[in-house]
């Protein structure tokens, strides 16, 4: 029950990133792509009726957490409570960005709301990748399994860490750049003519820094934390896992190169999800490691839930999966194709 409760969570995460993290690369990508405000009107319309469908999968996996490992939620959200807000407003900053940008027809009230959307998907970016480094590096677990940690200290990972040190920003890059490239691959998928020219050249640009910063990732993970690679020696299956990601990483390039945009975000989306399984395969069983004393660690083992709400649990979330599988395939049908510009007055 424990591993699958924790395959349950690392895949509801996976989706999450996989489906929000074309939205947040949109975001990014907003302001360098698009040049006119029709342009920019395209790339909003493209996400406009999947980006807040997309953002259920991180409040259902949170709520997942929370059900499955609620002393891990416990844990989480008071020791990075100072974050966790920062990236809250950003969400709230980012809708705005989205639903306000058409409120008013004022090139002003329109260069500000494009800004906040784009600024705030590039920051959310960034501190979702942080977050991810903040877990592989560990937390100052105090024996009562609680923590606290400033904003940043002395950016080394030793010692009295903050949430931003050198390792967690390099994971910060890591999710900027790919999550820029993988919006990149999806605004070359729903738009046409030049603005899709351009979404290619920022796909192809951002696949550069996808390489080096996640070379430097694998480097750096090896030296601080060598053990989170111990379970590829215990069962080498799981070398699936990098390889496949390694897979996607080739395809956004060839099929980028190719003009095959569908491949190209499939491949990107396989980047996504794969890198994520190696890093779940990794950790397993821990879900948040302590800094010091590993015995301090909270795992799949000593913080699960009771055994009859997890059997009762998997039931009513089977039910819930199947029906939100079959809402997100019906919405991504009903909107596929190209985006068309609307009147002025209609839509983003």
């Amino acid at each position: 029950m424990e591993i699958l409760w924790f395959c349950i969570v690392a895949f509801m995460i996976a989706v999450y990133a996989i489906l929000d993290g074309f939205d947040l690369g949109s975001g990014i990508v907003h302001l360098f792509t698009a040049r006119s405000d029709a342009e920019r009107r395209t790339i909003v319309n493209a996400i406009g009726p999947v980006w807040d469908g997309n953002e259920v999968w991180l409040i259902a996996a949170g709520g997942t957490l929370y059900f499955a490992f609620p002393f891990v939620y416990a844990s989480s959200f008071s020791g990075f409570y100072l974050p966790l807000m920062i990236v809250l407003w950003l969400f709230i900053l980012r809708a705005l960005g989205i639903e306000f940008r058409h409120q008013v027809h004022h090139p002003l009230w329109k260069a500000f709301w494009d800004a906040s959307f784009s600024t705030s998907s590039l920051l959310l970016s960034f501190f979702l990748g942080a977050a991810l480094g903040n877990v592989l590096r560990g937390a100052p677990l105090r024996s009562d399994g609680y923590f606290f940690e400033p904003l940043w200290t002395h950016f080394s990972t030793e010692g009295e860490t903050g949430v931003l040190d050198w390792f967690t920003i390099l994971m910060g890059l890591v999710s900027l750049f790919t999550l820029a490239a993988h919006g990149a691959h999806y605004i070359a998928l729903k738009t046409e003519g030049v603005l899709r020219h351009r979404a290619h050249r920022t796909a192809r640009r951002s696949w550069w820094g996808v390489v080096a910063s996640s070379a430097g990732a694998v480097v750096a993970v090896s030296i601080i934390r060598p053990n989170l690679l111990s379970n590829f020696g215990l069962a080498p299956w799981g070398l699936l896992f990098p390889a496949a990601a390694l897979a996607g990483l080739g395809g956004m390039r060839v099929f980028s190169e190719r003009g095959n945009d569908r491949n190209a975000f499939l491949s990107s989306s396989l980047f996504i999800g794969a890198m994520l399984a190696s890093t779940a395969f990794g950790l397993f069983p821990r879900l948040l490691p302590e800094t010091t004393d590993p015995a301090r660690s909270l795992t799949a083992y000593n913080a699960i839930s009771g055994s009859y709400g997890l059997a009762v649990g998997i039931v009513w979330w089977s039910i819930a999966a199947v029906l939100a599988t079959g809402y997100f395939l019906f919405l991504f049908r009903s909107f596929r194709g190209k985006v068309s510009l609307p009147a002025e007055e209609e839509g983003y």
